[in-house]
């Protein structure tokens, strides 16, 4: 039996699974939380700016010295079985670090500076670069501007490092790289450095093989050009292997030295050969924290507000498209955790439920439009496919008979709608949405499932894996290794999907077209035009707490 193992990196903590490479089996996993969990507070004696998110390193490596062996405990197998491992991570979450990898924030010295720290997928303080970013973009007629919808996100890569540029020049100069967490984990296991095809293309600004000029990069600011040395390095096709396990990392993990390292991906990109979503036409969206939305189509056409379209960037030959939202579990969280009053909270604990179920089964025991709200998700921003980390979140129709839960299913409805303008998007650019496939941690809420559901007016797929970023790192693990030719191939005998688990009632989409109408009267009211009020309330926030 051979198996391999693939480790999911998240916001808050790293997963391990070990997975059977005949036929996916999932045979054991472990979960370790980050010791640092998301540094957005406070760095040591440093109080960080709205809008910053970090992490540390050596969180990371964590995972690989207690996650790895704990799942291969839990899996009952030997190390010797392990033929092969592979990682995918949140993104864009770039760090600077030195040639051999060593990251800034690990250097003498360097501790307390917050920009020698990795930038969190969630960190939006780099909204003010990433504006800038687009305009001389758009001013230059840069051709690859239509490949990411017109809009650079202050969430990519190149927005963080004129960031750290702008706010922390020593910081960036001594920097010999600007690298994705995805690539930097797999140099510390293989020891060599690769760009990954889906962060380079998605979240790095390389479009056929190249990044934007060195004239564009001192159009933004004078010297920044210096950035492409630190971005450059040879890419690594997905699914490849990037090189053998090193000495130190088999002592560190437990694994056979020289076991295949497969090139780093993107926890959204690697979950598509785990739902069998390889081909054209299934949009996956992978539900947690936020949620990515996923897409191969057979040509490349331009969609506006996309995240980016990359040829190769999900599935080798075809143009893989991504669109996202920056909030959706988040929101939920949010509000549960300081906005729910203590009554509420109180019943929860008594019948022994969570917060999120009783807020569910109140919200959804009324009929659709009882709360007489409609909300905007944009508490994190709108990723898509208004491109804008400035908007914020709205909740309209509040009278003093609305309740916890009402605010609640609104809330959920609202990403809901969200979700649905994505899809309409890639429809009226001519990009085809056959199925829409659904993974991540907010599955297990069947209500919220069958909203989506209802909202789309499509059938929903769910993925059969509670765990399917990390079995897509596994899937790619396999590749790497050779026990399966290629993604499509090893995808149709790992991968596991249940079709079609939720389908829409025609009553609720009738009624759920009359909430999206009033949706996307509020998406353009609020997040189109110049001078936005949301915009000011963040400004005015931002200076009072300067």
């Amino acid at each position: 039996m051979s198996v391999v193992i693939g480790i999911d990196f998240g916001t808050l903590s790293g997963r391990a699974l070990v997975v059977r490479t005949s036929d996916g089996a999932e045979l054991g996993t472990a979960v370790h939380d980050y010791g640092h969990g998301v540094i957005d507070e406070q760095l040591g004696e440093t109080r960080l700016p709205p809008e910053w998110a970090l992490q540390h390193p050596l969180d990371w490596l964590e995972v690989l010295r207690i996650a790895v062996p704990a799942a291969l405990a839990d899996a009952g197998v030997d190390a010797h079985d392990v033929i092969g491992i592979g990682c995918d991570f949140t993104a864009s979450t770039p760090l600077p670090a030195l040639a051999d990898g060593t990251p800034l924030c690990l250097v003498d010295g360097w501790q307390q500076r917050p920009h020698a720290y990795p930038k969190l997928w969630k960190h939006h303080a780099a909204q003010e670069q990433a504006d800038r970013i687009n305009a001389v973009a758009a001013e230059r007629g840069e051709p690859w501007l239509a490949r990411y919808g017109g809009a650079i996100s202050s969430e990519w890569q190149v927005a963080k490092a004129l960031q750290v540029f702008e706010e922390d020049r020593a910081a960036f100069d001594a920097a010999e790289r600007w690298i994705e967490a995805s690539d930097w984990i797999v140099q510390q296991l293989s020891g060599v450095h690769l760009r990954n095809a889906s962060a380079a293309g998605y979240k790095g600004m390389l479009q056929d093989g190249a990044l934007p000029s060195a004239a564009y990069f001192e159009a933004l600011a004078p010297g920044f050009s210096a950035v492409a040395a630190k971005l450059e390095g040879p890419v690594g096709e997905l699914g490849a292997a990037a090189g053998g396990l090193t000495a130190a990392m088999a002592v560190v993990t437990g694994l056979p030295e020289g076991i295949a390292v497969a090139v780093g991906n993107v926890d959204a990109h690697v979950t598509a050969p785990a739902v069998k979503a390889t081909g054209t036409g299934s949009l996956v969206a992978i539900m947690g924290t936020s949620t990515c939305h996923i897409l191969n189509a057979e040509r490349l056409v331009d969609v506006a507000g996309m995240c980016g379209a990359v040829d190769g960037g999900i599935t080798a030959g075809l143009w893989g498209y991504e669109a996202g939202q920056s909030g959706v579990g988040d929101i939920l969280a949010w509000f549960v955790e300081h906005q729910v009053p203590a009554s509420v909270q109180r019943e929860a604990s008594e019948r022994g439920v969570s917060v999120h179920a009783l807020l569910t089964e109140r919200g959804w025991a009324k009929p659709i439009g009882a709360h007489g709200l409609v909300a905007l998700d944009w508490h994190g921003g709108n990723r898509s496919v208004l491109v804008d980390a400035r908007l914020s979140g709205l909740v309209v129709g509040m009278t003093l008979a609305t309740r916890a839960d009402d605010i609640y299913r609104a809330l959920v409805e609202a990403t809901a709608y969200g979700a649905r303008r994505i899809v309409e998007a890639f429809r009226e650019a001519g990009v085809p949405v056959e199925r829409f496939v659904a993974a991540g941690g907010l599955l297990r809420n069947e209500h919220l499932m069958q909203t989506y559901a209802d909202v789309l007016g499509m059938p929903i797929d769910v993925a059969v894996s509670e765990q399917a970023p990390a079995l897509g790192a596994a899937i790619h693990a396999a590749v790497a290794a050779g026990a399966h030719p290629d993604i499509t191939v090893a995808a149709d005998a790992m991968g596991a999907v249940e079709r079609d688990r939720y389908r829409p009632a025609a009553a609720a989409v009738a009624a759920y077209d009359e909430g999206y109408r009033d949706y996307l009267a509020l998406h353009d009211a609020f997040g189109r035009g110049d001078d936005l009020l949301m915009h000011r309330l963040k400004r005015r926030r931002a200076e009072a707490l300067a």
